[in-house]
């Protein structure tokens, strides 16, 4: 089998890629995740992921490298990462009491071949209404930073989801169904 990289510093994606049980090395990219003014979020997340999975691919051969990328979109707008405590609120108390859509972006490429696939899956996520006063206590936490939307759906902010439809795993940051399928294009099989 070929080596596996995933080219996320994640720690999240890193709790996924160990649930699968794969041997596997972690190295992150240093991609600017800026984003041009209206991009369709599919688009935005592919993107992402695939110059995430070049960039790393460059530095490896006869290897399997993974990127990917996960946004938040609400009312059409796209939330990355919070800059800042200011920003996370805002975040928050615009998803409150409403459903959004979660994106991540996949990007697989096989150093060896060339060959390169690149999907997104999306889920869709309802947050029950929140009080500015919950809002800053859960900001307080940290665990708002460094999240798409400002908030992690397997911690505190768990508290926040009123329901989703579609892959749970998706909205912590790495899709694994979609992943699994298309690393078996590639003849990698988790079990």
């Amino acid at each position: 089998m070929k080596n596996i990289v995933l080219a996320s510093s994640s720690p999240r994606r890193k709790e996924l890629m160990d649930m699968l049980d794969l041997s596997y090395v972690i190295e992150g990219s240093s991609v600017d995740e800026s984003l041009p003014e209206g991009i369709l979020p599919g688009e935005a997340v592919e993107g992402l992921a695939y110059q995430k999975a070049k960039e790393v691919a460059q530095r490896y051969t006869d290897s399997l490298v993974i990127g990917a990328d996960t946004i938040v979109v609400v009312d059409d707008l796209i939330l990355g990462k919070p800059q800042d405590d200011d920003d996370a609120l805002a975040m928050i108390l615009r998803l409150q009491g409403r459903t959004h859509c979660v994106y991540t972006g996949v990007a697989v490429i096989d150093t060896s071949t060339g060959r390169e696939t690149v999907a997104h899956e999306v889920t869709v996520v309802e947050f029950r209404n929140i009080t500015e006063e919950e809002a800053l206590r859960y900001i307080k936490t940290g665990e708002p930073q460094g999240k798409a939307g400002s908030y992690a759906i397997q911690g505190y902010a768990s508290t926040f989801v009123r329901r989703i439809e579609g892959d749970y795993f998706n909205v912590v940051g790495l899709p694994v169904f979609r992943l699994c399928n298309m690393l078996n294009e590639y003849a990698v099989w988790v079990f």
